[in-house]
């Protein structure tokens, strides 16, 4: 897109009153983001589709807080921070995105229930807005209008201690989705205090660093052991090339963990790469290989079968392979082969670690 109208549609969206104007303005986006698909290096096109995605995101909030107060619920009772997890939170968004979501909010000095009432209240707004301009729920329910998801910061890292003491599966896949998390609106202090909090816990619980290196080593890359590319075997995508969960899942899993234990804060995976080097975690040759294979499997999965239903936009991580050429296939093979790479290194550092 070009950088003039890249700036009107960012301008629009910024002023954008309410929810079908932004409705408009989110297809205009997907319409002209998806048509120059080609026509910008990876990491440029993914940094301005992040870029758009925030800032609808943004705008959304402002007109669920602009909504609050018209139904006399005022303006919010403290500061707090809108959180994106998932691929929002690393800033690694395709043409369509669910939300992944919580909200963190200042501890307030009277009243918390109505405090805690009113957050309840706008993210549940929020939800509605962001699914009427195409942002299907989190099926996994990571969304702030879930309680569990929406609390004070004192509250949030009690669930962190308890996260951190009970190595049980579930935990260790919420601190792994925490690790991810950014705010994308709001005061920026309150996720840098909850990010102090996870960083100073995990130096005290060597047992979640395993259970994180087994959750982080549970998606295997889609290259069979003589070499082949392993494709869906059944339904609708039978045939098909499981970008998401057989490329790019497992590669930011591996660097996410390797950032983790190096107490690295970036969220997206090109950056912890890069601030893995700085704090001599990685060489710069080898980052350069994963740089390299990562932006492919990002370009891939901008590729994957897109969907539309009741106005929400979705994806499935699958690629035709006859989207490929003989070119690409080889490129993915070669990529891949440094994804397992990859995990076999951090599945032997973090282990030597823990011995």
């Amino acid at each position: 897109m070009a950088d003039p109208v890249r700036t009107q549609l960012l301008k629009q969206i910024g002023s954008a009153d309410n929810a079908d104007t932004l409705r408009g303005l989110r297809d205009q986006v997907h319409e002209q983001m998806e048509a120059l698909l080609w026509a910008s290096p990876v990491e440029q096109f993914n940094g301005q589709l992040n870029e758009m995605h925030d800032a609808i995101i943004r705008r959304a909030i402002v007109l669920a807080e602009a909504e609050m107060a018209r139904l006399g619920m005022g303006s919010p009772p403290v500061p707090y921070a809108y959180l994106l997890f998932g691929s929002g939170g690393r800033e690694e968004q395709t043409l369509s995105s669910d939300q992944d979501s919580g909200i963190v909010y200042q501890d307030p000095v009277t009243d918390p229930a109505a405090t805690q009432q009113y957050f309840k209240q706008l993210s549940s707004i929020i939800v509605k807005l962001l699914e009427l301009n195409g942002y299907p729920r989190c099926e996994g329910n990571v969304l702030s209008e879930n309680p569990e998801w929406c609390k004070s910061l004192t509250e949030w890292k009690a669930v962190l201690n308890n996260w951190f003491q009970e190595p049980a599966w579930e935990a260790v896949r919420y601190l792994l989705i925490m690790a991810d998390g950014r705010a994308v609106y709001g005061d920026n202090s309150l996720i840098g205090a909850l990010k102090d909090h996870f960083f100073s816990d995990m130096l005290d619980h060597p047992i979640i660093v395993k259970r994180m290196l087994d959750n982080t080593m549970r998606h295997k890359v889609l290259l069979g052991f003589f070499g082949h590319l392993l494709k869906e075997r059944y339904g609708e995508d039978s045939g098909s090339l499981d970008i998401k969960y057989g490329a790019y899942i497992p590669m930011v899993n591996a660097i996410r963990l390797l950032a983790v234990q190096a107490g690295i804060r970036d969220t997206s995976t090109i950056k912890r790469i890069r601030r893995l080097v700085e704090a001599d975690q990685l060489v710069s040759k080898e980052a350069a290989a994963y740089e390299h294979a990562f932006r492919l499997f990002l370009k891939l999965r901008l590729m994957t079968t897109e969907k539309y239903e009741g106005g929400l936009f979705a994806n499935n991580g699958k690629l035709p392979s006859k989207k490929l050429t003989k070119e690409m296939t080889e490129e993915l093979k070669h990529a891949l082969r440094i994804g397992k790479k990859l995990q076999r290194k951090v599945y032997k550092q973090t282990m030597g670690r823990l011995t």
